[in-house]
């Protein structure tokens, strides 16, 4: 579904297009359609050409890269976000791609017009490296905390994170498949089904079905800090 935004009242504003003007907000919603994504729509794809850029205001995405035999999952990120900037501004084509786990809306914008606004608004340049490199770094940090544990211990990291940075809650449906997860925390769906089953025996955890409650949080640290 496309529609036109309203990026002058948009509540879901990043921090740079907040440095632009009224001229500026004008322009961009001139250049940009506001889009609703189901679970399982992609909304870029690896080695197709890439002309935009993609503001995710709301909704779960998956970034991943198509590989011999399957995908892998390079990193699960929430609105509001900035979608596929790198790739954008230095190659023609996207170098993975990006699905909706969940339901979402994104404003697809021009990338001359968004060019614009960093060579012109220096504020909005500012923002938007500040992003990038918030964006990197935190991807290390979980890439080097994840290759450092064992299965357990990374389960336990990937509960959290999806109850603290994601969610907001203790109580959450995961949308991804057991074989997503796994793929995420590079273990197998077996592993992820059968240590899931031992924190829910050990009351660590309550699953049902696709909904998964913490009930020992301190447990799952202390499993994260350990494992």
């Amino acid at each position: 579904m496309f529609n036109s935004p309203a990026c002058i009242n948009c509540q879901f504003k990043s921090s740079a297009t907040k440095f632009l003007n009224n001229d500026e907000l004008g322009t961009l919603e001139r250049s940009c359609a506001e889009i609703e994504f189901k679970k399982g729509d992609i909304i870029f794809k690896q080695g197709v050409l890439s002309s935009n850029i993609v503001y995710l205001k709301s909704g779960i995405v998956k970034f991943h890269i198509e590989e011999i035999g399957g995908e892998k999952i390079v990193k699960i990120a929430k609105g509001p976000i900035y979608l596929g900037i790198p790739t954008t501004f230095d190659e023609k084509y996207n170098r993975y791609s990006v699905t909706a786990v969940d339901k979402a809306s994104a404003c697809i914008i021009g990338i001359d017009v968004f060019r614009q606004f960093v060579q012109d608004n220096g504020k909005f340049a500012y923002e938007i490296i500040v992003e990038l490199c918030r964006n990197e770094i935190n991807l290390f940090g979980k890439y080097i905390s994840r290759v450092q544990k064992n299965a357990r211990g990374r389960i336990a990291e990937a509960l959290l994170f999806f109850s603290e940075e994601i969610y907001n809650k203790t109580t959450f449906k995961l949308t991804l498949t057991r074989n997503e997860f796994g793929d995420y925390i590079d273990t197998s769906r077996e592993s992820v089904s059968r240590i899931l089953s031992e924190f829910n025996i050990d009351g660590i955890i309550k699953i049902d079905g696709k909904k998964i409650e913490i009930i020992n949080k301190k447990q799952l640290e202390l499993i994260r800090k350990t494992g």
